[in-house]
């Protein structure tokens, strides 16, 4: 039987809605992590170097995805708990609409400045040939990622998170059955991985378009709407901690680049690629619950079940806590056979990324605090305080700890910055669900 999301959620009917949208989350990871593969192995150290380097750049144009689908999802769940379900399609549709507007927008303008940003973010004469080739397509291609993140959390919210899977798992393997052609039997290198990255993108953003134009399956369909200048303000004041999310996390990956570039050169910067690539991967498990329980909590807390939403908030605080300590085992016990998938071929590069990623898998113990704690306020309409710990957490202590630990600790204080900001980051999160508990009686 379907599970809605009026329903009472034990640990185990939790658990099997939230599946859907870690699986999706996970599997979207694992074929950037397969891309990585293909690129380090097919076409060497720079070609991934080249990607992690330009690879924020597209995060950062894509950010707007992130903050309308979030903070739409949010709004559209909320009226849906109000019983509202013919506005709840209007506002689904506008957000839809804007996401495709400015997608092409910015993918248009942001190719005009390819080569200046690419030097801007740090790029080398050595790579920046890949840097071009790669960039080029993968900007180009930035609105259809935009629509595919935004699809990614409106199915959850339809109640249809396992449709959501299938496009995300539809979208996964034409990215890697197309890297594979492109980059190997076509040897088309570097841009072979950006054509395969962007129409992947395109079976997870186009096609639920077509999907959503149908008689529904679920709770939501695209129809007639208008400009409704209110609630599109509100998704993306709601959705801005979405969009500090990605903007914080490449600026500072870009940073982090910056810093290795000076102190290691390229070599650095593929280490940290291999980090980056691993780390998609287990963080996906964290992002992928709070992506599939912010429905839940936003209707609940739209229909003023405060029952509901303390029950919800203790399960996923113990979700939660459970799978950070699994998480850091796990990292731990796999870091050197992911590494040697990756740069087994290069010994030097390979001690360096096995070394720096053992140390920066402790973040795993306050990472998942930090991505529940924002995307629940985000579930609760407040844009605000999320965006705040998103700032705090991936911009402001990240930042600031990628700068100072280095004086201190060298090579090690940039692996080590993260394990810092994201405890600082995880004490914020409690410090403002507490100062909120009397707001929303969730405690």
């Amino acid at each position: 039987m379907a599970i809605k999301l009026s329903d009472h959620f034990t640990y185990g009917k939790l658990l099997r809605f939230t599946l859907p949208s870690i699986s999706m989350m996970i599997f979207t990871s694992v074929y950037s992590v397969v891309d990585g593969l293909f690129v380090s192995n097919l076409i060497g150290e720079n070609a991934l170097s080249a990607v992690n380097i330009m690879f924020p750049v597209a995060m950062i144009v894509g950010a707007v995805g992130f903050m309308l689908g979030a903070g739409g999802s949010a709004i559209v769940a909320r009226t849906m708990g109000e019983g509202k379900q013919e506005l709840a399609n209007r506002y689904f549709t506008m957000i839809i609409l804007c996401v495709l507007g400015l997608g092409v927008t910015l993918s248009a303008f942001s190719l005009l400045f390819v080569e200046p940003l690419a030097r801007l973010v740090g790029a080398s004469d050595l790579l920046m040939e890949d840097c071009l080739a790669y960039g080029s397509v993968v900007l180009g291609g930035s609105f259809v990622f935009m629509l595919q993140i935004s699809f990614q959390t409106f199915f959850v919210t339809a109640e249809l998170p396992k449709i959501g899977l299938f496009f995300s798992l539809a979208s996964g393997v034409t990215n890697i059955a197309l890297d594979y052609l492109f980059m190997g039997p076509l040897n088309m290198g570097i841009a072979g991985a950006a054509w395969g990255t962007v129409l992947g993108y395109g079976v997870g953003g186009v096609l639920p378009l077509l999907f959503f134009l149908r008689p529904p399956l679920g709770t939501l369909r695209l129809c007639a709407t208008k400009l409704y200048w209110r609630e599109l303000k509100n998704a993306c004041v709601n959705g801005s901690s979405e969009l500090m999310s990605n903007l914080s996390a490449s600026l500072i990956g870009i940073l982090y680049n910056l810093q290795l570039m000076r102190m290691v050169g390229e070599l650095g910067v593929a280490a940290y690629s291999v980090m980056m690539y691993v780390d998609f991967a287990f963080a996906a498990v964290f992002l992928g619950f709070s992506m599939g329980s912010g429905p839940i909590v936003s209707f609940h807390f739209g229909a003023g079940n405060e029952g509901e939403l303390k029950s919800i908030f203790q399960k996923s605080v113990t979700v939660i806590a459970a799978a950070s300590v699994s998480m850091v085992v796990l990292a731990e016990l796999l870091g050197r056979p992911l590494a040697m998938a990756y740069v087994g071929y290069n010994p030097e590069l390979l001690e360096m990324t096995v070394h720096g990623f053992r140390v920066f898998a402790l973040s795993y113990l306050f990472c998942g605090v930090g991505v529940y704690g924002s995307g629940f306020f985000t579930a609760l309409c407040n844009g605000a305080v999320s965006a705040l710990i998103s700032f705090l957490r991936l911009f402001l202590f990240r930042g600031g700890m990628v700068i100072l630990l280095p004086l201190l600790f060298k090579l090690d204080g940039i692996w080590l910055a993260v394990v810092v900001a994201d405890a600082l980051g995880a004490l914020t999160v409690v410090l403002l669900i507490w100062r909120y508990r009397e707001r929303y009686h969730y405690l």
